[in-house]
């Protein structure tokens, strides 16, 4: 039990560090605010809602949180403005909850669909994902089943080496759904407990993208029924708001289990996740918090609450 202490040190480490450029934006802010007022009035809750908008928390959210922190300063009697600090900090992580995001399979066979626009770390997610399930005893494979860019086969390939497992793929061009199926058989053949499908990475035609994804389904339910199956959109931290646009849009095209947010080191931008549990109520799964291949962590809601203030 001793054993696990310094790794629970150093993984909050590497979040707090990994927060460091959400944290200046939303934090630094805040406290200028606050440095500002003597008293708790409505031009001090402008301000502040303008501060969580500007750190990309977005507008529907930035309202509920306001609204929320009135609440809360009301419900317990808050008179100094050295106490809303701490209040909206409760109100934070009253909306991100009590979630721990986790990959670990309930049952084996599982098959993890990962789906995301080109570009949002989708194929290097599926690596890294590999190598977790992998440590944890788990005989995984992948299948190149976006075949629309030679580029996403490749790269691919480079992670299955460097995650030691092994790769199902066609040609470029080739059609997913013939991808998957070959797959499926070497699952089984193999006796693979986890199967990480990569799909489809763009959005720009969703008719066609709902077919593919459709085509791909059809031949998972056929052929692989005894498999538990979960679909995991990967989105880019960078991004923003736009994040939350294509969650959206590819929740119309397929239900999604979770997400996966990369790039967080990397931006100001972490103030995201808090709007996309509040709007979309969709789990977060993993966060990328660096460029390591253990740099994607399951993601848990109070210790990210914790590394932002």
């Amino acid at each position: 039990m001793e054993e696990e202490k310094p790794k629970k040190v150093g993984f909050f480490q590497k979040l707090k560090e990994g927060l460091t450029k959400t944290r200046d934006e939303l934090i630094s802010k805040v406290d200028d605010i606050f440095g500002n007022y003597v008293k708790i009035d409505d031009d001090l809750f402008d301000e502040l809602e303008e501060a969580l908008i500007t750190s990309d928390i977005g507008v529907d959210t930035s309202l509920y949180l306001i609204d929320a922190l009135k609440d809360k300063i009301k419900e317990k009697k808050i008179k100094e403005v050295s106490e809303v600090k701490g209040a909206l900090k409760e109100v934070i992580t009253e909306v991100l909850g009590e979630e721990k995001g986790s990959i670990t399979p309930k049952k084996t066979p599982k098959v993890i669909f990962v789906i995301g626009v080109n570009g949002a770390g989708k194929t290097t997610s599926i690596g890294k994902i590999s190598n977790k399930l992998k440590k944890q005893g788990y005989k995984t494979m992948m299948v190149a089943a976006d075949t629309f860019r030679a580029a996403a086969i490749d790269q691919l390939e480079v992670w299955s080496k460097r995650a030691g497992v092994d790769i199902i793929k066609h040609q470029e061009g080739s059609d997913p759904a013939a991808v998957v199926f070959d797959g499926i058989q070497a699952a089984k053949a193999r006796k693979v407990d986890v199967l990480i499908v990569d799909t489809a990475g763009r959005l720009h035609n969703k008719k066609n993208l709902m077919n593919e994804l459709g085509k791909i389904n059809k031949v998972m339910d056929r052929e692989f029924p005894e498999a538990e199956k979960e679909t995991l959109l990967v989105l880019d931290g960078t991004t923003g708001q736009n994040a939350i646009s294509q969650a959206k849009t590819f929740n119309e095209i397929c239900k999604i289990d979770g997400l996966v947010i990369t790039k967080l080191d990397g931006s100001s931008k972490g103030g995201v996740i808090i709007s996309v549990k509040h709007e979309l109520g969709i789990p977060v799964k993993l966060i990328g918090v660096g460029e390591g291949i253990d740099d994607l962590q399951e993601f848990d809601a109070k210790e990210f609450a914790e590394a932002i203030f």
